[in-house]
């Protein structure tokens, strides 16, 4: 198998790769040595052998009876040396400060990942406050307005999405593509993106594109919960984020990503 100019993959590390996003993505349910070699497809003594290798380098961690395992302390210094050295990321975060204190309520940035998006930045409400924090969480970006504001900015036949149905976070959320579709073309219309109990039973969001890459890989969003959302809240909202927005695009133009990441 070669990847995108030839270049053979190196099976060892895509293999080690497979294991470490399975972990992560288990997230507290810690996994059994038969479980990760049946998912994988890997021999129960090379996964053991992969498993005992990045146990010792602190990637994976291991109950005291070494039968269960999960992803390992050095996993979160990777991610947050991602965070600290994205000059974008940087950038917003004063600004979902602002929006925060001007609402009230939760703002997020977060990034399209294939046909996921991922938090990168989250400002709690002090009147909504979860216990546990998005960052480095996914969902799937058919979902939630951060992930439609980004669909949105994308021909409908070029969408990052497989022709599986679409996975269901609440009974709200789109399973067909043609609702979907319709639903991207009003984002298209009014220029955001509107999630009504699609990720979150009993929270709204208002999602905004970053229009500093074409197309658009970074949006920011402001989640309620959809007892305090009245018409007078929902103009407020949209006209802090569009502001909000405008401010961002201003100091980060296209030729700002460094050093050209892809």
């Amino acid at each position: 198998m070669s990847q995108a100019g030839g270049v053979p993959e190196v099976k060892s590390a895509v293999r080690t790769v497979a294991l470490l996003e399975l972990l992560a993505a288990r997230g507290d349910r810690p996994a059994r040595l038969r479980e990760l070699s049946e998912e994988l497809g890997v021999p129960r003594s090379s996964m053991y052998a992969l498993l005992q290798t990045l146990v010792e380098h602190g990637w994976v961690r291991t109950d005291v009876t070494g039968s269960l395992y999960g992803i390992g302390i050095r996993a979160l210094l990777t991610g947050t040396s991602y965070l600290d050295g994205d000059k974008r990321v940087r950038t917003v975060r004063p600004y979902l400060d602002e929006a925060s204190d001007a609402l009230g309520e939760t703002i997020h940035l977060a990034r399209l990942d294939g046909s996921d998006v991922v938090y990168l930045a989250t400002r709690e409400s002090h009147e909504y406050l979860r216990t546990i924090s998005r960052v480095g969480r996914r969902v799937p970006a058919h979902a939630g307005a951060l992930g439609k504001a980004l669909l949105a900015e994308r021909p409908d036949a070029e969408l990052p999405l497989s022709d599986e149905p679409l996975t269901a976070c609440t009974e709200n959320t789109h399973t067909t593509r043609a609702t979907l579709l319709s639903d991207l073309a009003g984002v298209r219309a009014r220029g955001y993106a509107i999630d009504r109990e699609e990720t979150v039973p009993g929270i709204a969001g208002f999602g905004f594109a970053l229009r500093y890459d074409t197309p658009a890989t970074d949006a920011i969003s402001c989640s309620v919960p959809v007892s305090r959302l009245t018409e007078g809240h929902q103009h407020r909202i949209v006209a802090v984020m569009r502001e909000v927005r405008a401010k961002i695009e201003t100091l980060l133009p296209p030729t700002s990503r460094d050093p050209g990441w892809r």
